[in-house]
């Protein structure tokens, strides 16, 4: 057996796989914010899974986001280089709500007093110009020690292109005070920018602590419980890696569950033959996206926490899949401003007391309050009738919003509906229109406890011709990691001109970069003919500050080659930014990923539909926003063979989810038991 673990704000998923049969188990249990590794081993049971036949074991976890939001990590002390102390208070000029007079840049996560300067310096290139002062170290190892610091990061400028003395004073820190947890920003990120470089490695210092009591406190649950198998996390590049890679540099995990999603409506997108795909994630207490064009995954390293139309965030130099998130799912409480006008989240009412209708203490209303008003969800029915949900108690939630607004109980729950939807089509465009991409060029796979009951609408907001509602979507993601192969990245900065520049210099940065990862795998215990590496470059005009990511052919690199990536280079600037130019180009990044790919089960076909329709489960009244209140005929999914087919209205339950097909949209039943919603086919 295989088994995935995916921790959500509300709920912890499980995806249990035979790999003989390809067979699948799934459940859902609340997460246990006190101890998250309890919703692990609480799932475990109820799938009454024998730990001692699981044979590997991949886990998402929101520990390393949550502990940067919830501002609960180490006390940590910052050692860098003479004159650049305030690095992390000076940030960058280009703060991203620019007539506001009041913006106030976020405060670092290191207070000056805790920020040390030391003698060294290279350059760009790596040369030493002033030896690192290892006295200097010492004292301020002493010093740091003296404050309370747990853990301690090293970030010297170029240290990208040179990084001997980030590890001396590594070694010297560790002399000096062996008990410390210590991070230097090369072991991090490669990459230059001085910023975002030092932010990188503060926040893997800060999530440290926390993030290896919690790994290391899962794999003795584990091990106590018997389970002998290879353990995974999942990381924020879409691959995964071993809990003690991760204890190490547990900042890679910071989008831990939500990648794993986007790497799973990709897989299905092939298996479905269509290349292009928007994803779409709609869980308790978050909704994100992500944009696979061509079949590519896209992944970024310009990634932020906590960024804002007002707030610059913190820049986070590692590759992570490029998704947008919004704070908008089912626990998104409605709430009035000052100036008297609705908001749906990003505040939310998570696991513990959850929406009002659970009936566990909740008062604030929420979108699944909403929904249940709407007539969208069964109250008899939420996860297969484990929770009984409260129509009253939602009534009771929504009426302050209903009475202030001068509408009806109902009425409100849908204009609450209609907001949380006009949330989620922003959050769309960012990922395509604003980027380039037509949403009618693409299909919408939408899972997460929230994805099937909001993706047709939203659809058909953005005009996307199809939808896609996977099997099991509520633990879409937990399957996701499942398939999730092991996989390793390298980002290293080398400035070269693609016109100055010979092709086995270009082969020989490549060849270093593969020959690292592989080491890394072959200690994980795979061989060589396992890997598969792929290769991509950040390249700019000269005389540009900023680059475009492009994919860069494997194999031995000659002149041929070169053309050929140039000619890429323009083709991708000019779909970008409408123009391309005749001036010369310059390399920037070099960007290498390993992967060993693991066995992937294929979803075996299910029963034809046939001639009966034991599906139709009876009728019930629906809200349809524009189209009001209709008769609606509710179908249990279960019961839809291969080639079934409805037209909307209708609602299709399932224990954990439900699908929502407004009027006008036809859905057929493929054969492996995907949902494909026609949008506009009246």
């Amino acid at each position: 057996m295989r088994v995935a673990t995916d921790i959500g704000g509300t709920f912890t998923d499980l995806v249990r796989v035979d790999e003989k049969t390809g067979a699948l188990w799934s459940t859902k249990t609340s997460t246990t914010p006190a101890r998250f590794e309890q919703g692990v081993l609480d799932a475990l049971r109820k799938v009454d899974t024998d730990p001692a036949g699981i044979s590997a074991f991949v886990h998402g976890t929101t520990i390393v986001i949550n502990t940067l939001t919830e501002r609960s990590g180490a006390t940590v002390g910052l050692i860098t280089t003479r004159g650049f102390r305030d690095v992390l208070e000076i940030g960058r000029g280009n703060r991203p709500d620019m007539y506001n007079f009041y913006y106030r840049k976020p405060a670092p996560f290191v207070p000056r007093h805790l920020r040390f300067e030391v003698g060294e310096r290279v350059t760009y290139q790596g040369e030493e110009i002033t030896p690192l002062a290892e006295e200097e170290v010492r004292a301020a190892a002493t010093a740091l020690r003296e404050a309370g610091v747990a853990a301690v990061a090293i970030c010297f400028l170029h240290a990208y292109a040179n990084d001997a003395h980030e590890r001396r004073c590594a070694a010297i820190v560790a002399q000096e005070w062996p008990e410390a947890l210590v991070t230097i920003s090369s072991a991090i990120t490669r990459e230059w920018r001085e910023y975002e470089r030092t932010s990188t490695v503060v926040l893997n210092a800060y999530v440290q602590p926390r993030a290896r009591a919690y790994l290391g406190g899962l794999r003795e649950e584990l091990r106590g419980s018997g389970l002998a198998g290879s353990l995974y996390v999942m990381q924020s590049n879409g691959g995964a890696t071993s809990f003690t890679d991760a204890e190490r540099s547990p900042i890679q995990l910071i989008e831990s569950g939500p990648v794993a999603g986007i790497y799973g409506a990709a897989l299905l997108g092939r298996q479905l033959g269509i290349a292009n795909i928007i994803g779409l994630d709609i869980g308790g207490t978050t909704a994100k996206c992500s944009l696979i064009d061509g079949g590519e995954v896209k992944v970024s390293t310009d990634y932020k926490i906590e960024w804002t139309r007002a707030n610059a965030g913190y820049p986070v130099k590692i590759p992570v899949v490029d998704i947008v998130e919004i704070g908008a799912g089912g626990g998104s409480i409605g709430w009035f401003d000052a100036a008297g006008a609705l908001h749906v989240g990003p505040r939310s009412a998570g696991a513990v007391p959850g929406p009002a209708c659970y009936g566990l203490g909740g008062t604030e209303p929420t979108i699944t309050d909403a929904n249940l008003i709407a007539g969208r969800i069964d109250p008899d029915y939420f996860l297969g009738g484990e929770i009984r949900l409260t129509s009253e108690a939602a009534r009771t939630a929504i009426a302050p919003i209903a009475e202030r607004l001068g509408l009806g109980i109902q009425e409100a729950a849908v204009g609450m509906i209609r907001l949380t939807n006009a949330n989620m089509v922003t959050a769309l465009k960012l990922i395509s229109v604003q980027r380039g991409y037509d949403p009618r060029d693409f299909s919408l796979v939408a899972f997460g406890g929230g994805g099937a009951m909001h993706a047709a609408a939203l659809a058909e907001e953005l005009r996307i011709g199809q939808v896609i509602i996977p099997v099991d979507p509520a633990v879409f993601s937990a399957w996701g990691m499942l398939m999730s192969d092991l996989r390793r990245d390298v980002i290293q900065t080398h400035i070269v001109r693609a016109d100055r520049v010979g092709p086995e210099v270009i082969d020989g940065i490549w060849l270093g970069l593969e020959h690292e990862l592989k080491g890394f795998l072959a200690a994980e215990g795979f061989s060589g003919a396992e890997m598969l590496v792929a290769r991509r470059v950040d390249m700019r005009y000269v005389g540009q500050e900023h680059t475009v990511n492009l994919p860069f052919p494997g194999g031995k690199v000659d002149p041929a080659t070169l053309e050929a990536v140039r000619a890429e280079f323009d083709r991708r600037h000019e779909h970008l930014y409408t123009y391309k130019l005749e001036a010369a180009v310059e390399f920037v990044n070099f960007h290498a990923a390993v992967t060993a790919p693991v066995a992937k089960p294929q979803r075996p076909p299910i029963s034809v539909q046939g001639p009966e329709a034991p599906a139709k489960r009876g009728m019930r009244p629906v809200h349809f926003d524009q189209w009001g209140v209709l008769e609606t005929p509710i179908y249990e999914r279960s019961a839809l063979g291969a080639g079934a087919a409805l037209e909307g209205p209708a609602i299709v339950e399932e224990p954990a989810s439900t699908t929502v097909v407004f009027p006008g949209q036809k859905l057929r039943v493929d054969e492996w038991g995907n949902l494909l919603i026609t949008i506009g086919a009246r």
